[in-house]
C-alpha cells in the first residue's frame, strides 16, 4: 500500500492567506484528508478526458501511457489582464506577418546576430536563398503563441508583460483543450461548484486546426497532405494528434514524417510541388526544426527543399525568422512598431503596453551600457540566447559567470537582456509521474494562441486561437511542459 505524503515546506497559514490571492483557499489547501482524495480523482480524470503523454521509458510507443503534467487546482489570473492577451493577439498575428515580409528590417535587425549565431545564420542563409530565388507560393500560414507573465507593479496591481513569441511548433494547443474538464470536476468534488463555473471553455485545436485548414482549402488540391514535421522522440504525440484530427474531421488527410523521410523520399517537380513518400504536399506543419540538435547537413537540405516548394510553410522561413529573440529585442526600440503599423497608434499602444524592458549586446557603447547594467544587478534580468524548447535563458549569478566571458566579445551578440518579470507567487500541488506531493511555491506563464491564414496581400484568417497556462515551482528560473519543469493549468479567472 502507498501512503500519501503531503509536504507543506518552509509555509505557513499566514503566507498562504497572503498569496492565495482570490485562488483557492488556505484551507483547501491544508486539509489533508481532501487533497488525498482530489489527487486520486484528478489522475483519473486526466486519463478520462485524454490528456496524456508517452513515458520516458516508452517515447515512441502509446501501448503504455501517463498523464501529462497538471496542477491539481487552477491558478488565479485577474481577469482583465487575461481578456487584454486575448484582445492584443490578432494584432501581434498582423505584427508578426508584417516582420515576415520586410526584408530590410529582417537584414538590419539581425546583421549582428548571424554573424555570431550559426544557427540563426542558417536559417538566414534558407531565407536569403528564397528570397534570390523568388517566393513560390503566396499563401502564408501562421500558428504562433505569445507567452506573458504577470509582473507586480509597486501598488499592487499586476501588469501584462510578454516573454516571447513563439512562431515555430507552438505546442500544447491540443492537451490545453481538455484540461477545463479537469479542473471543473476537481472543484466540484472538492465542493467549490461556483468556482468551476469560473473554469473557461478552451479549444486551441479546434482554432489552429481552422487555420491549417484554410490554408489546405486555398492550396487547391484534395489528394494534398498536410504533411506535420515530427521530432525522432514523440512523448507528446497526443497534442499533436488533437490537431490532427480535426483535420480529419474535415476530410483532410494527414502524414507524420521526420526530416529524414523528407529526405529520403522528398522531391520536388517542375512546378516545384513537394511530394514526400509519392504525396503531394499542401501544407508542411512544423513541430520539429527549431533548435540545432534538429539538424544534420541532410535535414539543413530537406529544409531548403521545403522552402523552395509550393507548400505551404507553417511557418515560411521569414517567419520562423520573425520570432527570434533579436527581433523581440529590436521592435521595443522607440518608432519600430509605428514603422509596421503607421496611422495605427491605437494598435501600437496596445501591442507596447505588453513589452518588457529590451536591451541590445551589440557592440559599441549601447551594448557596453547593457553588460555593466547587468553585471551591476544580475537578479533584475534575463540574458536569453537565441533558442527556443525551453531551458536556455540565463539567471542570476550565471548571467555575471556567462557575461564576463563574452563581454569583449562579439559572441555577447548571441543573446540578448531583458527585464526580469516578478509574478506573484500562489500555492498548488504540482501533479507530475513518479514526484512526491507537496505544497509548492509557483509561478505562472499565460499563453494565447493566433492564427493568421493572409492569400497575396488579403489576410483571410486573423484569429485568437485560443490560451494556455503553465506553472511551476519557483524552484526552476527556466523551462516548460516539454522541458519536464512547468505543468499544465487552467485560469480561474478573478
Amino acid at each position: 500500500m502507498v501512503t500519501l505524503q503531503i509536504r507543506y515546506v518552509g509555509l505557513t497559514l499566514h503566507r498562504l492567506t497572503a498569496m492565495a490571492a482570490n485562488g483557492i483557499p488556505e484551507d483547501v489547501l491544508m486539509d489533508h484528508d481532501l487533497i488525498k482524495d482530489l489527487v486520486d480523482v484528478a489522475k483519473d480524470s486526466a486519463l478520462l478526458n485524454g490528456v496524456l503523454m508517452r513515458t520516458k521509458e516508452t517515447p515512441n510507443s502509446s501501448e503504455v501511457v501517463t498523464y501529462a503534467p497538471f496542477t491539481l487546482f487552477p491558478s488565479p489570473v485577474p481577469k482583465a489582464i487575461f481578456h487584454q492577451a486575448l484582445a492584443v493577439q490578432t494584432h501581434y498575428n498582423r505584427l508578426v506577418d508584417k516582420i515576415s515580409q520586410d526584408s530590410s528590417f529582417l537584414e538590419e535587425a539581425l546583421a549582428s546576430t548571424i554573424k555570431v549565431d550559426d544557427f540563426t545564420g542558417r536559417l538566414f542563409n534558407i531565407y536569403r536563398h528564397v528570397l534570390q530565388e523568388g517566393k513560390t507560393q503566396s499563401i502564408v500560414l501562421g500558428l504562433n503563441r505569445s507567452d506573458y507573465m504577470l509582473d507586480q507593479n509597486g501598488d499592487g496591481s499586476a501588469s501584462l508583460k510578454q516573454i516571447e513569441i513563439n512562431t515555430i511548433a507552438a505546442s500544447f494547443g491540443g492537451l490545453a483543450s481538455h484540461t477545463p474538464n479537469i479542473h471543473r470536476h476537481i472543484l466540484k468534488v472538492a465542493g467549490r461548484l461556483e468556482d468551476s463555473k469560473r473554469i473557461l471553455d478552451n479549444n486551441p485545436s479546434a482554432g489552429l486546426a481552422k487555420g491549417l485548414a484554410k490554408a489546405w482549402d486555398l492550396y487547391g488540391s484534395e489528394r494534398a497532405v498536410v504533411l506535420v514535421l515530427v521530432e525522432e522522440l514523440q512523448r507528446n504525440i497526443f497534442d499533436h494528434r488533437y490537431v490532427e484530427n480535426e483535420l480529419w474531421k474535415r476530410n483532410i488527410p494527414v502524414i507524420r514524417r521526420q526530416f529524414e523521410d523528407v529526405s529520403k523520399t522528398g522531391f520536388l517537380d517542375q512546378d516545384k510541388r513537394l511530394f514526400v513518400d509519392g504525396r503531394e504536399v499542401a501544407i508542411v506543419y512544423f513541430r520539429n526544426g527549431y533548435m540545432p540538435q534538429n539538424y544534420t547537413e541532410q535535414n539543413w537540405e530537406a529544409r531548403l527543399m521545403m522552402e523552395r516548394s509550393m507548400a505551404v510553410k507553417c511557418p515560411d522561413i521569414s517567419t520562423h525568422l520573425a520570432g527570434t529573440k533579436k527581433v523581440q529585442q529590436e521592435l521595443a526600440r522607440p518608432g519600430v512598431l509605428e514603422r509596421f503599423f503607421p496611422g495605427e497608434p491605437d494598435v501600437v499602444d496596445q501591442i507596447r503596453a505588453t513589452f518588457a524592458g529590451l536591451y541590445t549586446l551589440d557592440m559599441g557603447p549601447e551594448g557596453d551600457k547593457t553588460v555593466a547594467m547587468a553585471l551591476a544587478k544580475p537578479d533584475q534580468f534575463v540574458l536569453k540566447p537565441q533558442r527556443e524548447g525551453g531551458g536556455n535563458n540565463i539567471y542570476g549569478a550565471e548571467i555575471c559567470q556567462v557575461l564576463e566571458g563574452v563581454k569583449q566579445s562579439t559572441e555577447r551578440m548571441t543573446y540578448i537582456l531583458m527585464d526580469k518579470v516578478q509574478p506573484r507567487p500562489v500555492h498548488n500541488y504540482l501533479l507530475r509521474l513518479g514526484t512526491p506531493l507537496k505544497l509548492s511555491t509557483c509561478l505562472s506563464e499565460l499563453g494565447v494562441f493566433g492564427a493568421y491564414v493572409r492569400h497575396g496581400q488579403d489576410m483571410v484568417l486573423n484569429e485568437c486561437a485560443g490560451h494556455l497556462l503553465r506553472t511551476k515551482s519557483d524552484e526552476h528560473s527556466d523551462g516548460g511542459v516539454a522541458a519536464g519543469v512547468a505543468v499544465l493549468d487552467n485560469p480561474l479567472l478573478v
